[in-house]
């Protein structure tokens, strides 16, 4: 009997929990439509763009898989305080960010944060980047390939070295999951079919991939 008591205690303390999460998403969806976020980012995967025209259609970042993509924490304090990320506009080589996009009220953006946490892909597999100060990666992100010709990252002195063209990395250990980054580099087409940056498929072995996306990962602001 108090078997049968206990299981039925700890269905209905699963039942409840299920339930505030599926509220908090549906709020967290609402507050994302309320504010308008979805005239310029979309959420349903996969990914819709097949064209270049598609891509320059595009008004900002898809956000199906932002939940791969980026860190919680660092989320909810950018939606509350956003700050440029791409040094340039997006979809654009030429016009610099304004910097102008909208910020969300601190339980909106908490709200939003956790709706974003939801949306995920199958490709990303979790645990498999340790991040490190990775020679290896450094050395294949900085010389072998072109990354550093279109990402700004941090020198070993806290400097600010690369390029413009793509979004910046300088904090990515802070925005980024890194096994994203290692799903993105191995499946590009799974999450922008149509893209400027370079793809890597075989050029880089997987274990070098992952030796990028630990190096990348770890980009820190220094304390």
């Amino acid at each position: 009997m108090k078997g049968i008591l206990s299981t039925a205690i700890s269905l209905t303390w699963l039942f409840a929990l299920s339930s505030a999460g599926q509220a908090d998403t549906a709020a967290g969806q609402a507050a994302f439509e309320a504010n308008d976020c979805v005239s310029c980012h979309y959420t349903e995967g996969p990914a819709r763009e097949k064209t270049i025209e598609d891509q320059l259609a595009k008004t900002g970042p898809e956000l199906w898989y932002a939940g791969d993509k980026f860190n919680q924490g660092w989320l909810v304090a950018w939606l509350a305080d956003p700050q440029p990320i791409r040094p340039m506009k997006f979809n654009s080589l030429t016009e610099e960010n304004s910097g102008d996009h909208p910020a969300l009220g601190a339980d909106d953006a908490t709200s939003v944060a956790n709706y974003l946490m939801t949306l995920t892909s199958s490709a990303v597999e979790s645990g498999t980047v340790k991040v490190k100060k990775n020679a290896k990666g450094r050395q294949i992100f900085t010389k072998k390939m072109p990354c550093s010709g279109c990402h700004q990252y941090r020198g070993r002195k806290g400097e600010t070295l690369g390029g413009r063209s793509g979004p910046s990395l300088t904090d990515a250990g802070l925005r980024l999951n890194p096994d994203w980054i290692l799903a993105y580099l191995k499946q590009p087409e799974t999450f922008k079919p149509v893209k400027m940056m370079p793809v890597f498929v075989g050029l880089l072995s997987d274990k070098d991939m992952a030796n990028v996306a630990s190096y990348v990962g770890n980009f820190k602001p220094k304390k």
